[in-house]
């Protein structure tokens, strides 16, 4: 057995990834965030093997890991190690101008979340990195949480984590970090766990520090600049009928992407008021999905994990120019 087959993977809603991006033979598809590679192995398989893939990601352990996956379609699939934002740059290195589809898949893949020197969770004890690429020269969650100041701590962490406790919890890491330096995910999930009153452990669905940690990783990778530069310039390197495809799994990723959506999608702009049209804008996306599809029940029972995935698609319409 490869190493490879040894990392437990199941890509989230790939059936209807698969089936909105139908991708043909010839096709060139973009995999913005490429994992473990199950939505790229999806894609290449679909198409009896003959589409093309530019498949990026900025974690080169599991670049590396999903290149030998790839391997099934020699030549098919060029990979690059960059975040999604990239994609311009890359799409100009392989010569390629235009898209037939696109898909990213914002979630942490299993490879991140079982290994515990990542410090991504708090079931495992380990440095308190979350960095997705620790070559980016970004600062870790141990900086942010050492170094950051009330203010932005309780933003991050009510705002990104959606946690209402944001400013409780913030408090509670200043006054801990005073102490001694926090340094590993045990030492963090504790604080958050000591932070909510005793009646709030009782009644969460989940570990309480579970809204923190999702907010720091956030954070420290910029998720959500990341998403904003994709969907401000992926528009203009779809081809007419090109469809884009992107699962979130955080209230604020979905709202980037619906927003993002309607603003393309929208004719004119010209105030209410003014009878005749000036601005001359026709729409430029057509979304597919009025409210975000969600997995079936028989996903979510394989896979755990994709109980908060929320899928939203649109698709580009011929003869309308991409203006922002």
């Amino acid at each position: 057995m490869s190493a490879n087959d040894k990392v437990p993977h199941i890509p989230v809603m790939l059936d209807e990834i698969v089936g909105y991006l139908s991708p043909r033979p010839g096709g060139r598809y973009l995999d913005g965030t490429l994992g473990l590679a199950g939505h790229s192995l999806g894609l290449l398989r679909a198409s009896g093997g003959q589409a093309e893939l530019l498949c990026l990601d900025r974690d080169e352990q599991a670049l590396s890991l999903a290149r030998k996956r790839l391997e099934e379609f020699p030549g098919r699939a060029l990979s690059y190690h960059t975040p999604f934002s990239g994609f311009e740059e890359a799409m100009e290195d392989a010569g390629w101008e235009m898209l037939d589809g696109a898909v990213l898949d914002l979630g942490v893949s299993s490879l991140q979340l079982d290994e515990a020197a990542r410090g991504f969770s708090f079931n495992a004890d380990g440095p308190l990195d979350m960095r997705m690429d620790a070559t980016s020269g970004m600062d870790s969650a141990k900086v942010l949480v050492n170094r950051g100041h009330y203010e932005e701590l309780r933003s991050i962490i009510r705002d990104l984590g959606d946690e209402p406790l944001g400013g409780k919890i913030a408090r509670a890491i200043i006054r801990a970090r005073e102490e001694a330096e926090i340094t590993t995910t045990s030492r963090l999930a504790e604080i958050v766990f000591r932070a909510y009153p005793p009646d709030r452990r009782r009644e969460a669905r989940n570990h309480p520090a579970t809204r923190t940690f999702m907010a720091l990783r956030m954070a420290v990778n910029n998720e959500i600049g990341e998403l904003r530069e994709f969907l401000s310039r992926i528009v203009r390197h779809l081809k007419p009928g090109a469809r884009v495809a992107i699962i979130s799994f955080h209230s604020a990723e979905d709202r980037e992407v619906k927003e993002s959506f309607r603003h393309w999608a929208k004719g004119c702009r010209c105030p209410m008021e003014q009878a005749i049209c000036t601005c001359d804008r026709t729409p430029v996306l057509k979304v597919l999905t009025k409210k975000p599809q969600l997995p079936t029940q028989l996903e979510m029972d394989r896979n755990p994990r994709s109980r908060s995935a929320k899928l939203r698609v649109a698709e580009r319409l011929p003869f309308a120019e991409a203006a922002a």
